[in-house]
């Protein structure tokens, strides 16, 4: 796909770096994402202040302005695995901190199916880090995938089966004392023994409920949406290699609109077709991208255990060989942006929607996703290169936090 990028734009910083880190108000120039008009962006004490259009003809650099990715499926990055055994609050730095480099100033880090007590200590670290002054304004709240999923499998992934159950509404108390109620998401299988009164307990406390790894028939997945689940977890993924062509829980989950897909558009996890098919039912409004990332991210190819898996970390993906399926992604959401805007020939404006407007709406994070006045200043200053985003410049609460230069 050739993108339709008619503006070229320069980015300007009125003062030096010095008085952007302070509380000072400072001007950033740029072509607005949304509609590629020139625009100067006020910040002051984090937040955007105003926002002047600018008359300017487009000559010199293409870097966009647009707010920061927001990932709420991110398993580990960098070495860092947010369900191993080694977690710190340091590791979750170094994850955080190489996020931002990739323009993700927002994310949910994921637990996946475990040992309790495993699940217990890292969502304990995980509320460590989110009180953190440097990292936690990044990390609003935590993704729990598991361990209330099918135990089929192809449908259950590179979920390890010994630690798969029914859905225990006590037992998740208890992760979310731990988590010190920072566990914003949970993924389950709604055709488990007493998922829907847990899902209406979640519902009731705040708790969004995405359905995946699931094999749930339309009638097991309806009463789920009735009892309040929104989202379909990795739509397409986390599903059987053979599955019935009129029987099975794709077709339930498109055909209802109170369910927004989240989708891993790395170009590797569906085909071209899939996501354009998913897009095409659901559109801009009713998706969002994730990156599903496994801590594998950014690391050299090849063999690697994590704790009782032995997965393969190819340039695109990471394989769990034993299962013959997927166990996660190689790359960031921003990866993702490029990807959806090839196979949809959807828009830039579209694209980060979906990767930033959607999932703040989804888990109201009022504040985020939207460049606005008196939103918070997480943006990100990019170019888009072989259609793929490339950061330059990404800030946090108006900070720079990073910068490709």
């Amino acid at each position: 796909m050739i993108l339709k990028c008619t503006s070229i734009i320069a980015l300007f910083f009125f003062c030096n770096m010095a008085t952007a880190q302070s509380n000072d108000t400072y001007g950033i120039e740029g072509v607005l994402y949304s509609d590629e008009g020139w625009v100067s962006l006020s910040i002051t004490n984090g937040k955007i202040s105003g926002i002047d259009r600018l008359d300017k003809e487009a000559n010199l650099s293409k870097m966009y302005i647009a707010p920061g990715l927001i990932d709420v499926q991110i398993n580990g990055y960098m070495g860092v695995d947010f369900s191993g055994p080694d977690l710190t609050v340091e590791g979750i730095r170094k994850a955080t901190k190489a996020l931002w480099k990739a323009g993700v100033t927002t994310y949910f880090p994921t637990v996946i199916t475990s040992d309790f007590n495993r699940l217990k200590k890292n969502f304990a670290i995980l509320a460590q880090a989110q009180k953190d002054p440097e990292i936690g304004k990044s990390i609003p709240g935590f993704h729990l995938e598991g361990p209330y999923i099918s135990p089929l499998p192809g449908f259950r992934g590179a979920h390890l089966e010994k630690y798969i159950k029914n859905p225990d509404w006590e037992e998740f108390k208890e992760l979310q004392r731990a988590a010190n109620n920072g566990i914003k998401l949970i993924t389950l299988a709604p055709e488990l023994d007493g998922a829907i009164p847990f899902i209406r307990n979640c519902v009731a406390n705040g708790i969004t409920v995405a359905l995946g790894h699931h094999n749930g028939s339309a009638e097991d997945i309806e009463r789920a949406i009735d009892a309040g689940a929104k989202m379909a977890t990795h739509l397409g993924n986390g599903c059987a290699n053979e599955i019935n062509r009129h029987h099975n829980p794709l077709w339930p989950q498109l055909a209802d609109d109170r369910i927004t897909p989240s989708l891993i558009a790395d170009g590797f996890h569906l085909t071209k077709e899939e996501v354009r098919s998913f897009y095409k039912v659901k559109g801009p409004d009713k998706t969002i991208l994730v990156s599903d990332a496994l801590d594998l991210a950014g690391l050299p190819p090849g063999e690697y255990t994590r704790g009782e898996r032995t997965l393969l970390l190819t340039p695109n993906v990471v394989k769990l060989p034993k299962e013959n399926v997927l166990a996660g992604a190689a790359s960031p959401i921003s990866a993702c942006v490029g990807v959806i805007m090839d196979y949809t020939q959807c828009t830039l404006k579209d694209a980060i929607q979906m990767a930033s407007t959607n999932p703040a709406k989804m888990f109201s994070l009022n504040d985020l996703g939207e460049i606005g006045q008196g939103k918070k200043a997480d943006l990100i200053l990019f170019k888009l290169e072989d259609n793929k985003v490339v950061i330059h410049k990404t800030f946090v609460s108006g900070q720079l936090v990073y910068s490709k230069e």
